[in-house]
């Protein structure tokens, strides 16, 4: 069984916040619809805001720390990346951007995108056409159509799966489900685990 690696990037500031509650939604949603494809789905949600030092640190010292070299790393090779967003000034936040800033550009070249963003008014969900999708339209993504705008008469909504956030989630999720079956664009692999035991070694004695 082919396996899907979904990195999921949750920008909101609370606890708990609506964008990772959207996050969590997009992710279960593309979780089962990949098992149900025949796809083995390996799912990783971040969450930005336990970042955000690590964030601002490595735009001063150019270094990224253990924590967020990891969170680069799983997003590099990822398959399929989950991206949500709160709305601040009618744009993504500046703790999302920031996350994508310190990205290496070409990592994101292929890879497939769904986006979500939370606001407290409907008005807000232009940012998803005029913010969102021009940023990863630049990073070369593959987007889905459908993206998911959740605002505050999207919660609390317990009818079993039948809310019209449901149905813009599953179908959000199919888009995504189908740009990543068959084959993919390369996975940035990680370059101590793609060398050979014997270019390692060498690569070690002769840094002496």
């Amino acid at each position: 069984m082919e396996t899907r690696r979904i990195t999921v990037l949750s920008a909101g500031l609370g606890v708990p916040s609506s964008s990772r509650l959207l996050a969590d939604q997009l992710a279960a949603s593309v979780k089962r619809q990949l098992g149900e494809a025949g796809y083995d789905p390996e799912v990783e949600v971040v969450e930005l805001r336990e970042l955000a030092v690590d964030i601002a640190n490595n735009f001063v010292t150019g270094y990224a720390g253990p924590r967020l070299a990891e969170v680069i790393a799983g997003v590099e090779q990822s398959d399929g990346i989950i991206a949500v967003s709160p709305v601040f000034s009618a744009s993504y936040s500046g703790l999302f951007k920031s996350f994508i800033d310190v990205l290496d550009p070409k990592s994101l070249d292929g890879k497939a995108v769904l986006m979500g963003a939370t606001g407290g008014t409907d008005r807000h969900q232009m940012v998803l056409d005029y913010a969102m999708r021009p940023l990863f339209s630049y990073l070369r993504t593959r987007m889905t159509q459908t993206s998911v705008f959740a605002g505050p008469q999207d919660w609390g909504n317990n009818d079993g799966g039948g809310s019209p956030l449901s149905a813009r989630v599953d179908r959000a999720a199919k888009e995504l489900v189908q740009l990543l079956s068959g084959d993919q664009p390369r996975r940035k692999a990680d370059p101590m685990e793609s060398m050979p035991f014997e270019q390692l070694l060498a690569g070690i004695t002769g840094g002496r």
